[in-house]
């Protein structure tokens, strides 16, 4: 049995503290009836009604939700595949360049993919707006996808997709009928994980994002830097519950999913 010292639980209450404190607290002055944000007057929920009202907010709102929707589904469905060709053909020429060119913004910093994609769009002539914007968040969420479905693909039982080959299948048929429904959990984690990180990009939309394609975590950052006022608490309010809820739901989809292999692997074994 672990024994938890008096250090270690102090660390970590601190630790989460620090991290979610800060959170905690916005969330609370987003309910406040003062403009000061750090002065407590009350509890109102004007500024969501004022938000609510406040146009160019609301059109930052839907920018980013079709920019995070059109990115996440290309992005899963590219990083699926890709996750396919890492684990399924081990041996193909370029391989290694492939691997390399699928995870490298995921440690490259965001400056540096920004200012390429920004660069080869200059090159090519393509304006700046929303598809320079789509194309981008594709890019970088593509490789996030890929990692997810391949730590699952790595621990799948192939002798499954074998018997339906053998079966009369075909390859497309033992993917959407076998393969599939087993992995659908990742690529569901997959494209969460795609579409939180659309949501909240500010880095890389500030390079590619043109006239008309503001996303609203551009226009918080200017708003904020006038200022915080409670209606950007509200907005931030709002946007931590959509993440939340969206962990939220891919955890118990994914605990259904697990749960009910478990049984369809127990039932089989009985039989």
């Amino acid at each position: 049995m672990v024994k938890w010292s008096r250090f270690n639980i102090a660390s970590i209450v601190f630790g989460f503290a620090f991290l979610y404190l800060p959170i905690v607290l916005l969330v609370i002055f987003s309910f406040n009836e003062s403009k000061l944000v750090t002065v407590w007057a009350g509890f109102s929920t004007k500024w969501y009604v004022q938000l609510f009202h406040n146009q160019a907010l609301l059109d930052a709102a839907w920018v980013t939700v079709r920019v995070g929707l059109i990115s996440a589904t290309v992005a899963t469905v590219l990083g699926t595949l890709a996750a396919l060709a890492m684990t399924r053909y081990t041996r193909f020429r370029g391989r290694m360049l492939f691997s390399g060119m699928i995870y490298a913004p995921l440690v490259m910093p965001e400056v540096i993919t920004g200012l390429s994609m920004l660069l080869l769009f200059v090159a090519i002539g393509f304006d700046r707006g929303f598809w320079t914007l789509t194309l981008a968040h594709i890019t970088f969420t593509m490789c996030f996808v890929a990692v997810v479905v391949q730590s699952r693909l790595l621990s799948f039982d192939r002798s499954i997709e074998e018997a339906a080959m053998d079966l009369g299948a075909t390859p497309v048929n033992t993917f959407l009928q076998v393969t599939l429904p087993v992995i659908a959990p990742a690529v569901f984690s997959g494209w969460v994980l795609a579409f939180t990180l659309s949501l909240d990009d500010l880095v890389i939309s500030n390079f590619t994002s043109g006239p008309g394609a503001t996303t609203l975590p551009m226009k918080i950052y200017s708003q904020v830097r006038l200022g915080v006022t409670p209606e950007i608490n509200a907005v931030c309010t709002i946007l931590i519950g959509i993440v939340a809820m969206g962990v939220l739901i891919a955890s118990v989809v994914s605990r259904r999913r697990e749960l009910q292999r478990v049984k369809d692997e127990q039932a089989a074994f009985a039989h």
